[in-house]
């Protein structure tokens, strides 16, 4: 028959005296109060574990820990048993978890996330998302443990930069917050993502559309650009980027290692050798994959000119200052300017781009897939961006680019819309004729 066991008061252990040797004092279901020869009072729970074995938890000292919150961690450890728990692995878990969960910050987890994501990045992206993590979200978020975060703790630094009218910015910490925290639900280190509760938490901007001029100012801005009387390198860039309609970027930093002028091809490679002191002159063609470009007779002509002034450099485009930097990336929106354009509101660099996207799609000749190869739109497919996208259409593309050329040509004398260029009631002597022959 099962010993009745009397449970304590607090007024007992209170006065529980220390004897010769260590005994216990018990309050009932596997709990006493170990009295130490030394006046120590110690907190003991006896139970069975789940496989059979014996097992002796200590809970704390007495007073610190007093008689009714001994039984509190008592009724806590009965309960895991009942699970089938184990109570003493149980605190070596949330011990270790705590531990964890200190190591494991917002910031730590942030780095080992971008340190994976970096092998994919270009150099100068995986910089620039440094940067930003350091500069917006690590004053904010950094200290803290990545377990503890919730939905209103990652708002902070978002509604900080939607405050500074930085919209885009705002978004981007917002991915970058996304990408952290999934990272962190897959290796562990939380349960679930809370940044996913944040999509539409700020503001968003309206896309900035970039100024291009309509089609029937088209013999106008040709005839300031023939005029133009600025550095002959500066004029070239103008009728170069017109005439390809490739990114500011991809034309500033290109190198004449580039050009297989033999073939009338252009290979803007997907990442560049950097130059010492040159921001992102890295960059090569968008998302770091090869683009070509074919090259038209007219572009031809005008690469023919601008090799006699710097094909003896590695930069097409060389600054005025030093010839192993390219040319500023205002430079071509200063001459516009100059020219009496308003950049912001009338024709920017980019704006041939638009200009000419517009025109070839008018023009109803070529397939949609041709004209956004050309352009450079690619899907993020890694299969498809690494190598069909880099010479398919490529056929039709060259009698793309040298329809948009001869369409510019018809254009300096009188305006003639892209549809009617592309549909003369005659054979013209443009790759019209070819494209029906």
């Amino acid at each position: 028959m099962a010993r009745t066991v009397t449970p304590l008061s607090d007024s007992k252990c209170e006065a529980a005296k220390p004897d010769a040797k260590d005994y216990p004092l018990f309050d009932g279901r596997g709990l006493y109060l170990l009295v130490k020869s030394n006046g120590t009072k110690v907190w003991r729970f006896k139970f069975i574990r789940p496989d059979g074995r014996a097992g002796l938890a200590t809970f704390g000292r007495y007073p610190a820990l007093a008689l009714k919150a001994a039984r509190d961690r008592r009724g806590e450890a009965l309960e895991l048993l009942a699970h089938g728990k184990d109570p003493i692995e149980h605190a070596k878990k949330v011990k270790l978890d705590v531990v964890n969960s200190r190591a494991n910050t917002f910031k730590a987890v942030a780095l080992e996330w971008h340190a994976a994501c970096s092998r994919k990045w270009s150099i100068g992206h995986a910089a620039t998302v440094l940067r930003r993590l350091e500069s917006h979200l690590f004053p904010t978020l950094g200290a803290t443990p990545i377990a503890e975060l919730k939905a209103r703790d990652l708002l902070v630094p978002l509604k900080a930069a939607e405050k500074r009218d930085t919209l885009e910015t705002a978004n981007r910490l917002r991915q970058y917050q996304d990408g952290i925290l999934r990272y962190a639900v897959q290796h562990g280190h939380m349960e679930s993502n809370p940044a996913r509760d944040l999509v539409g938490a700020t503001a968003t901007g309206k896309t900035r559309q970039r100024p291009a001029l309509p089609f029937d100012c088209l013999p106008e801005l040709l005839q300031r650009i023939n005029s133009y009387s600025g550095r002959p390198v500066t004029c070239l860039a103008m009728k170069i980027l017109q005439l390809l309609f490739v990114r500011s970027s991809e034309l500033r930093f290109s190198r004449w290692s580039e050009f297989d002028l033999k073939r009338g091809l252009w290979m803007i490679p997907g990442e560049r050798e950097p130059i010492e002191g040159v921001k992102y002159a890295h960059r090569g063609a968008k998302m770091g994959t090869p683009h070509l470009v074919p090259l038209s007779r007219q572009a031809m002509v005008a690469l023919t000119q601008l090799h006699q002034l710097t094909g003896h450099l590695e930069l097409l485009f060389p600054g005025d200052h030093y010839h192993w930097k390219p040319m500023s990336e205002n430079t071509v929106n200063k001459a516009l300017s100059l020219m009496g354009y308003d950049t912001k509101t009338e024709i920017c660099a980019h704006g041939f781009r638009a200009m000419a996207c517009s025109a070839l799609t008018e023009s109803g000749l070529w397939e949609e897939g041709a004209v956004e190869r050309q352009m450079s739109h690619q899907e993020r497919n890694k299969v498809r961006g690494a190598y069909t996208h880099l010479a398919e259409h490529l056929q039709q593309r060259r009698l793309m680019m040298q329809w948009w050329a001869d369409y510019l040509d018809a254009n300096r004398q009188q305006h003639i819309t892209p549809y009617d260029f592309a549909h003369p009631g005659a054979p013209g002597d443009n790759v019209v004729s070819i494209m029906r022959g």
